[in-house]
């Protein structure tokens, strides 16, 4: 059992190259579809100039600044900004040739890892009938996933490019923290915001880091030592999901790969500090406009900032201090191991009813349960992709490689192997 394929850029820029279609053709296919679903928060298109992404049609999720256009970040219409200029990233894709033909859909203010929005609805799942499509780039995954465009920008501070990746069944790759330039991007979390891509396969997802970091991440040759999750945090996974990784983990060892079974054990003490720190941050952040604006927030957005205003300062400066003992605890466990695989969910994506409980007193606990195997990569500013690697009955289960700092080479090497072997979702050539 597989997911439906989807063109990959370098399949659309061969079908461009060899005159099988045209850019203007492309870019009308993609705005026809962007318009049957409900993914996109504005429509059209920009041509960029010549390059690598020449005449591909992107789209990217509704935070980024552009001159003139408004910026509406999931949010109540009175909150949406007028951009000034262009967020670097932005840029760097006009400058290799993307059409951008539009703003996804996200959760208000990026906050929410289901992807509901109180104010304009989730996008469906166009993999799984009923499922969320997670959050907090919703739309980024649904946009790659339905096939209008092969890669989408999307933003992560505690999982938000990778949940709807695995919601999705698509690739998501969340950079080590700082190696994306920010500016021009609203701010959730100042020390935990990143900007990367949700894409079609691995390879369409390094080509659009590479062109928005300014790197260049050649593949890694040779053996690895893999590090594999185990212990009350992997045993919290589904059977399924359990399942998953040990066909991973069997794979690779053929291949010749060095496994390692890793407890991680304070993988699980750091979900409150991850919290506390991202949520003082946002609270900080809209301070001003939540004291005069309090009623255009929705219910969830609303509960959760205030809630985080009150948090003391000891309470943030301690949960720092948190971070940086993990991180050196984190240093010492990559000199055993070259890379981490994880769960990126503990199962198959939910059905929205269950998850979207509004001011629930049980909102702590589903936001938790959403993010229990993402949010230590984004505390520590660590590189992970997240890949789709098996089916159960029609539903993705996805995994993440995790590396350390700067080594994005590294596990997007891995995470195409990985992506090779379970062969979940061929991709195939353009069709005219």
């Amino acid at each position: 059992m597989t997911l439906p394929p989807l063109t990959t850029i370098a399949a659309l820029r061969q079908a461009l190259d060899q005159r099988r279609v045209s850019a203007h053709e492309l870019t009308q296919d993609a705005i026809a579809k962007a318009r049957l679903g409900c993914a996109f928060a504005t429509i059209r298109a920009l041509p960029g100039r010549d390059g690598p992404l020449a005449g591909i049609p992107l789209a990217h999720k509704d935070m980024f600044d552009r001159p003139g256009e408004a910026v509406g970040m999931g949010a109540h219409a009175s909150a949406a900004t007028i951009g000034t200029g262009t967020a670097t990233v932005l840029d760097r894709l006009d400058t290799a040739g993307q059409v951008d033909i539009g703003r996804l859909r996200m959760s208000e203010f990026a906050m929410g890892p289901s992807g509901h929005n109180a104010h304009h609805g989730m996008p469906d799942n166009p993999v799984v009938a009923g499922a969320i499509t997670g959050g907090s780039s919703s739309g980024s995954g649904v946009a790659v996933a339905a096939g209008i465009v092969p890669a989408a920008l999307g933003s992560d501070t505690g999982g938000s490019i990778r949940i709807p990746a695995a919601c999705n069944g698509v690739v998501g790759f969340k950079p080590t923290q700082g190696l994306v330039p920010v500016d021009g991007a609203m701010p959730l979390s100042w020390t935990q915001d990143c900007i990367g891509p949700l894409a079609a396969s691995v390879g369409c997802a390094l080509q659009i880091l590479e062109i928005i970091s300014g790197r260049h991440f050649p593949t890694v040759t040779g053996f690895l030592r893999i590090g594999l999750l185990s212990g009350p945090m992997q045993a919290s996974a589904s059977a399924a999901m359990q399942a998953a990784m040990a066909d991973v983990a069997q794979e690779l060892a053929r291949n010749h790969h060095r496994l390692t079974y890793l407890p991680l054990a304070f993988f699980d003490d750091l979900t409150e500090p991850a919290n506390v720190i991202a949520i003082s941050e946002a609270a900080t952040i809209h301070a001003d406009r939540l004291r005069l604006h309090s009623g255009t927030y929705g219910p969830q957005v609303r509960a959760r900032l205030i809630q985080a205003a009150a948090i003391p300062a000891q309470s943030y400066l301690r949960a720092r201090q948190i971070r940086r003992a993990a991180q050196r605890q984190m240093a010492e466990v990559f000199t055993t191991v070259d890379v981490i695989l994880m769960p990126t969910l503990a199962d198959v994506p939910p059905q929205a009813g269950t998850v979207d409980i509004g001011n629930d007193p049980q909102l702590d606990r589903v936001i938790a349960g959403l993010t229990r195997f993402t949010r230590p990569a984004s505390l520590l500013g660590l590189p992970a992709i997240s890949l789709p690697v098996a089916m159960v009955q029609d539903r993705p289960l996805s995994l993440q490689v995790i590396g350390p700092p700067h080594q994005e080479a590294r596990i997007a090497t891995i995470a195409a192997q990985i992506e090779t072997i379970m062969a979940l979702r061929p991709t195939h050539p353009f069709a005219a």
